[in-house]
């Protein structure tokens, strides 16, 4: 059992110790201490970094009592001098403090119990207890949760026995029963936690609370801390700096601008849709009066999906043939007819698309495919063509 000065200080970032053991096998290389400062992942918390005699720490993990340090390479020597990544700890240290504090916030205020915590590189979530969560609680909570941290409350550890344990008012009674670490944030929660944290709830900075979303029947709240939110500020601060210079308005003004803009979006949509409708009718027309034996096929350089659709839908309306568009913008395929006769769109794509690479698929009336590339997509349409002509 190797000696965890984490657990004494969780501000320690240098010392030297001695190499108790070392492993290499298939996985890499490995070394134990005789005391160590990196904390290992667990509990939700994702491990230290740093070096070990300059060498740098890849993982940390635990075996029972033992915490084993990867390397990128064994170290020679046994007596090692060690450095923790103090801008990681530190950043782990304020996200896993703010979410002890935002957890006994939200149990306080609305009786919602933590389910699950998670640490991640860009941000944090907790599960809580409860199908949904407004957007006022949810501001609630983050407005209570920053009091608190302005309060500077202390943020203590300290190992008890079970019984002492039992005399604790925990948030989650703990399977450990000896050893046991306790986390106190003084007049706030007691809890059984290995992590490491900040001395007092000041240090958290500042929690930003950024979304709720449901999660199998409970809440997942995404949270920043700290270093972390100020930097979401940050970014909220320049994107809302470029949308004032583009939209030529104050911060305050920017909503109005874009609510506006998407009013004349709409009516703008609403006109070209019309024209759109229009130039389709026309273009309906040009390719019945170009028409030869029972079959309209053509091909469009940058028509969507919606496009070859409507389109075919106006050819039919206008003629009793079978209709074929294809398109490069998309690699799509279309295939349409009036009423339902001896052919059916839909059994020929599916008889045929496979050996084209496409997908998709129909009814008799219509269908329609999807391809990797144009080459397929046009491949197959010629195919289609040469092949209905001859049929029909």
């Amino acid at each position: 059992m190797n000696k965890k000065l984490y657990y004494d200080s969780a501000y320690m970032t240098k010392w030297e110790t001695t190499i108790l053991e070392k492993i290499e096998n298939e996985d890499g290389y490995y070394v134990v201490m005789k005391e160590t400062a990196f904390y290992p992942l667990g509990g939700g918390q994702p491990c230290d970094e740093g070096t070990i005699q300059g060498i740098p720490v890849v993982d940390v993990g635990s075996e029972g009592n033992k915490v084993l340090h990867k390397l990128e390479r064994l170290p020679e020597g046994s007596v090692v001098t060690c450095e923790i990544d103090w801008k990681r700890r530190f950043d782990h240290m304020q996200q896993h403090s703010g979410q002890h504090l935002l957890s006994a916030v939200c149990l306080d205020m609305y009786e919602y119990k933590t389910l699950s915590f998670h640490l991640g590189l860009d941000y944090c979530t907790i599960d809580v207890e409860t199908p949904e969560l407004g957007i006022n609680q949810l501001e609630s909570i983050e407005h209570e949760v920053n009091r608190h941290i302005y309060l500077n409350h202390p943020i203590l550890s300290y190992v008890v026995t079970e019984e002492e344990a039992n005399q604790l008012d925990l948030v989650k009674q703990t399977t450990v029963t000896e050893n046991i670490r306790i986390v106190e944030i003084k007049g706030i929660e007691y809890n059984a936690c290995g992590g490491t944290h900040v001395s007092s709830t000041g240090e958290i900075g500042i929690i930003k609370l950024l979304k709720a979303e449901k999660q199998k029947g409970n809440t997942r709240i995404y949270f920043k801390c700290g270093y972390r939110a100020l930097d979401e500020f940050k970014e909220s601060g320049r994107i809302l700096g470029a949308l004032s210079v583009k939209l030529n308005t104050g911060k305050e003004g920017i909503l109005d601008r874009i609510e506006k803009w998407e009013k004349e979006q709409k009516q703008l949509q609403t006109e070209l849709a019309i024209y759109k409708d229009k130039n389709d009718e026309y273009a309906a027309r040009d390719l019945i009066q170009e028409q030869e034996g029972t079959l309209i096929a053509h091909t469009f350089k940058d028509k969507s999906l919606k496009d070859l659709q409507n389109l075919a839908g106006k050819i039919i309306a206008l003629s009793d043939t079978l209709v074929l568009l294809a398109t490069a913008g998309e690699n799509k395929v279309v295939l349409s007819q009036r009423d339902k006769s001896e052919f059916s769109c839909g059994a020929f794509f599916k008889a045929n698309l496979s050996s084209y690479n496409g997908k998709g698929g129909g009814s008799d009336i219509q269908a329609q495919a999807g391809f990797p590339t144009w080459e397929d997509a046009n491949a197959f349409y010629e195919f289609a063509k040469g092949t209905i002509k001859a049929a029909l």
